[in-house]
């Protein structure tokens, strides 16, 4: 586990890391760095399930605003999201800013679990 934790932690910290030029690079900044120290502390079995559970409440709040833009893009039939890094229509942005914000909640409800086995 503490090799897959420390992977994490690298993943996330590069996920932090290019968000600097992105249109609203700080909450994803922070986000995605909180998730990496999550995941940092958790390599040396080290947890709070309070910060874990702050950091799941933060996704699920901002993923309730972007849900209707991602029931969007299904009802369009899941159009390409990565055929270029530019964002030219509104869902390419709204579907990677769910999808992101569902993968940091995957990651945390992993942390949760293991914080309350231990």
């Amino acid at each position: 586990m503490k090799i897959l934790n420390i992977i994490i932690a690298a993943i996330f910290l590069l996920f932090a890391i290019v968000q600097y030029n992105d249109p609203d690079p700080w909450g994803w900044m922070a986000l995605y760095t909180m998730v990496a120290g999550i995941s940092a502390f958790a390599a040396f079995k080290k947890y709070n399930r309070w910060i874990i559970l702050t950091g799941m409440l933060i996704c699920l709040i901002w993923l309730g605003f972007l849900i209707p833009e991602f029931i969007h893009w299904i009802q369009m039939g899941m159009p390409n999201i990565a055929e270029t890094m530019k964002a030219e229509e509104p869902h390419i942005e709204y579907t990677r800013e769910f999808l992101g914000l569902f993968l940091c909640l995957i990651v945390l409800g992993f942390h949760y679990f293991k914080a309350r086995k231990n």
